[in-house]
């Protein structure tokens, strides 16, 4: 089962970020990471990330177009991107938004999501761990679709 993790800006910048906020990681740490549990799960994880909400955006009705689930990621986009939030509605398969932070806990403008609305599912606030529950969430979702 191909599963894709989707990564918006400044994620690429992981080990540049607060350390307090995002840990010690880099975004090649979290690559590996995803990659690892996936195939734990029985899953062909590919991970992207990207700056640009037009490449995202691309992504996504790729994903669309070619029913994959996804592991998404927004970063600052999950807050404001209409585009991103059309394009997920687009889905036909499972999209679980992640973030390593819990939004919820941080500065007032992050406590809203335009993207939880049409996202089957949201996990954040457990760093790495949030990626694996998002991925064995997607695995026991798409199984039980089959």
């Amino acid at each position: 089962m191909k599963i894709w993790v989707l990564n918006g800006p400044n994620l690429g910048r992981l080990d540049l970020r607060d350390h307090s906020i995002y840990g010690d990681i880099t975004f090649k740490d979290l690559t590996d990471f995803c990659i690892s549990t996936g195939k734990d799960l029985g899953l062909d994880v590919e991970v992207r990330q990207s700056d640009s909400e037009t490449e995202i955006v691309h992504w996504l009705h790729d994903a669309a177009d070619q029913k994959i689930p996804v592991a998404f990621n927004p970063a600052a986009f999950t807050h404001y991107s209409y585009a991103i939030r059309d394009a997920v509605a687009m889905l036909k398969a499972p999209v679980i938004e992640v973030h390593l932070s819990n939004p919820l806990s941080r500065e007032e403008f992050r406590h809203t999501s335009v993207v939880s609305g049409v996202a089957t599912g949201t996990i954040g606030g457990f760093g790495l761990l949030s990626y694996e529950l998002a991925l064995r969430a997607l695995a026991n979702l798409t199984r039980k679709s089959k």
